[in-house]
């Protein structure tokens, strides 16, 4: 009888080998347990524990998960009625909480730093008829890559990623049972840093314990760090990465935003990556994502420009981009509202776009200009020139927001776009303006044909399902600052 990785077209000579190596390695580590992983929509990992001599089998036949885990929002709750009659019907393969199957890749595997014995492993989900569950994150951006490879092209990502690190206080509530709630209450902490004071070295040798457990932590899982910074904000740091090619860096996402925040739970701190944590005083969290297109044979940056284009100007997108370069520029321009939704995924990350704070307003570009949207930085004969979004937020899922770019400029790319001349004012007033709440993203995502397209109406459709609830309920909420608190502090 063939394996569930057969019929899903995934077995093969090398992959047995792959498999056999990690059962192999399980074995020589003498590991006890290992954790077979899968990336929801919002970006957290979920998966299930499998004791080390059951690995192996799962590889091949997979691991059964409850196809619900899709179907949630940001509080956890079951977006669809699964269990009434055409509750499932716009969702083929779902329906009465039934399984899915998680195959793990074995080229993913490691051994996790921070907890004895233990394996990991990236999987994704499938049907039970050995079919592709579409809806998976991670399959939407490799279909978008796959656009991208058919247009000559591959892409690189370089991630700079701000989030808070604070030490835990006391007692924690979460852990009562007296004050168990849906979602949980959030937990108490106090400052690793006093912030204000940025980039100082004093801040960071006093924040140094926890850093050391995230550099430790992303360097033994492999990802390749490149530094650790004191931000401006009370116990607000940023982690720096090289650039991968983009799946790769979407999968390092994934995998540093969620085991930094357990390495540094069992040392006494938490980790948060939404944008605005709930204290007074605070500054905003960004993920800034920088990004260029490569010949996809070459690997030559085709966003690269040798000389300025005759008759251009500093202001032009011609005088530092090549015409790929701009075009793609151009498009992530035309569809920003709509993909905005992408990069900032949450009610609370919204408060971040305002005047002066670093963050984007309105839909500009500017050369080497922290104020705009998206900045241009690079030179004509500089090989490491690219765009870098400023509007994402570090809860987004990585592989929605990278899978936005591609499309949007894509579509640039197509159509020939060309871009504006580059703002040197982003805060006076040009330009469209940025959505200013989740629901209104939300509508943006709707009305933009090309992205519906792009994506697939019935993923359009299915993640507009899955992000409404949370902005009915925080519309909802007679306490907002509480409503930050639980839905987002705890958990993201």
């Amino acid at each position: 009888m063939t394996s569930f990785a057969a019929r899903c077209g995934l077995q093969d000579a090398a992959r047995e080998q792959a498999v056999r190596q990690v059962a192999q390695r399980i074995e020589a580590e003498r590991l006890e347990l290992v954790r077979f992983a899968w990336c929801d929509p919002h970006g957290v990992l979920r998966g299930k524990t499998l004791v080390a001599s059951a690995a192996e089998r799962a590889l091949r036949e997979g691991v059964g998960l409850v196809s619900t885990l899709m179907l949630k929002d940001t509080s956890d709750r079951t977006a669809y009625k699964v269990f009434e009659p055409g509750g499932t019907a716009t969702l083929p393969g779902f329906g009465f909480a039934n399984n899915v199957m998680l195959l793990a890749d074995p080229a993913s595997f490691r051994v996790l730093p921070w907890t004895p014995a233990t394996g990991w492993l990236r999987a994704q989900p499938w049907f039970q008829d050995g079919q592709p569950v579409e809806l998976d994150t991670r399959r939407v951006l490799q279909r978008a890559l796959q656009r991208l490879e058919a247009a000559g092209f591959g892409m690189r990502c370089g991630l700079e990623v701000e989030f808070h690190i604070y030490r835990l206080e006391g007692d924690q509530p979460m852990l009562d049972p007296a004050q168990s709630a849906w979602p949980p209450p959030a937990p108490q902490v106090r400052l690793v840093h006093p912030g204000y004071n940025l980039l100082t070295e004093a801040w960071y040798d006093l924040a140094e314990e926890p850093l050391r457990i995230v550099q430790r932590t992303a360097q033994a899982l492999g990802l390749p760090l490149l530094s650790l910074e004191v931000e401006l904000g009370p116990s607000q740091v940023e982690a720096v990465f090289d650039a991968t090619d983009a799946l790769t860096a979407a999968d390092n996402m994934v995998l540093f935003r969620n085991a930094v925040r357990m390495a540094l739970r069992r040392a006494g701190y938490h980790a948060t990556f939404m944008c605005r944590p709930p204290f007074p005083n605070i500054m905003s969290s960004g993920w800034h994502l920088h990004q260029s297109l490569v010949d996809a044979k070459t690997g030559r940056n085709v966003f690269r420009r040798d000389t300025p284009a005759a008759g251009s100007a500093p202001t032009d997108a011609a005088h530092t981009l090549s015409a790929v370069g701009e075009q793609y520029l151009a498009g992530l321009l035309a569809h920003a509202r709509a993909m905005a939704v992408f990069c900032t995924p949450t009610v609370n990350g919204f408060g971040r776009f305002r005047p002066n704070a670093l963050a984007p307003q309105a839909v500009l570009w500017g050369r080497d200009n922290r104020g705009a949207m998206l900045r241009v930085v690079g030179q004509c004969g500089d090989d490491g020139t690219r765009i870098e979004n400023r509007v994402g937020e570090p809860s987004a899922n990585p592989y929605l927001y990278f899978a936005s770019q591609i499309h949007a400029g894509l579509d640039g790319i197509e159509r020939g776009l060309r871009a504006p001349p580059a703002t040197d004012a982003p805060y006076a007033g040009g330009g469209e303006l940025l959505p200013t709440t989740l629901g209104e993203a939300l509508q943006h995502l709707k009305a933009d044909e090309a992205l519906r397209q792009a994506f697939g109406p019935d993923f359009i459709d299915y993640y507009v399902r899955l992000k409404q609830p949370e902005q009915q309920r925080y519309d909802a909420a007679e306490d907002k600052d509480e409503f930050h608190r639980r839905e987002y502090f705890g958990r993201f």
